[in-house]
């Protein structure tokens, strides 16, 4: 009987480590809110693109005011009058429906890493399919950024560390407007420390936006766009 009970009491446990390490992403919500009952929700965003990927110490694309910068190119093929981003690290436990995969995720997929995450959500003056080979020349302008956000589960720390945005388009502003055109999710880590781990981010719009693509380089943009 005591063989029995101990038996149980590390089946319970193994099934909690396992529930807390394999937590549920929630859907994206925007920044539109809707009441049910007392209760007030963000309705979830109509359209989201998915993006699995790896960073690995020492590969990053720019260093910026002294940190370490990686980025992903995203086409947005229509004016949207809204866009989301979440970043979340590791990945390794999150499962979402037909995500676009980095070249190294796969092969790193089982790892544990992972880092404080800080993204932004930058636009181009790029808004041609045929100059998007120009980006490096290109204008770059700072949308948005987050560092922490307790609308996503904790990272494996116990620390709220995982990044959310939700940018409105400002709609006559050349700078500010959502227009088609490239743009490009930056992260890095806020903290001190390298940027290195699995990591999932997610673009969201209140409106169906086909044609949205990500990728980590231009050349794997681009193969996408066909």
């Amino acid at each position: 009987m005591k063989t029995l009970k101990i038996s149980l009491l590390v089946a319970i446990a193994a099934f909690t480590v396992n529930t807390a390490s394999a937590q549920k992403l929630k859907a994206f919500g925007s920044s539109i809110e809707k009441k049910v009952g007392p209760v007030t929700k963000k309705v979830p965003y109509t359209d989201v693109v998915s993006y699995l990927g790896h960073a690995a110490v020492d590969t990053e694309d720019e260093v910026r005011d002294g940190k370490k910068f990686y980025y992903i190119y995203v086409w947005i093929p229509a004016v949207a009058p809204e866009l989301g981003l979440r970043m979340i690290s590791p990945a390794n436990k999150v499962k979402v429906k037909d995500p676009i995969k980095g070249a190294t995720y796969d092969a790193n997929a089982s790892s544990k890493d992972f880092f404080d995450t800080y993204i932004t959500l930058e636009r181009s003056d790029i808004i041609s399919k045929d100059k998007v080979d120009t980006y490096k020349t290109a204008s770059w302008h700072k949308l948005a950024s987050n560092d922490d956000t307790s609308e996503i589960y904790k990272q494996p720390s116990g620390n709220s560390y995982n990044s959310l945005l939700r940018y409105k388009s400002k709609v006559g502003d050349p700078t500010g407007a959502l227009t088609t055109g490239l743009y490009r999710i930056g992260f890095t880590t806020y903290k001190k420390g390298e940027v290195k781990g699995t990591f999932l981010a997610q673009i969201g719009s209140p409106i169906k936006l086909p044609g949205v693509v990500m990728a980590k380089t231009i050349e794997e943009l681009k193969a996408q766009m066909k």
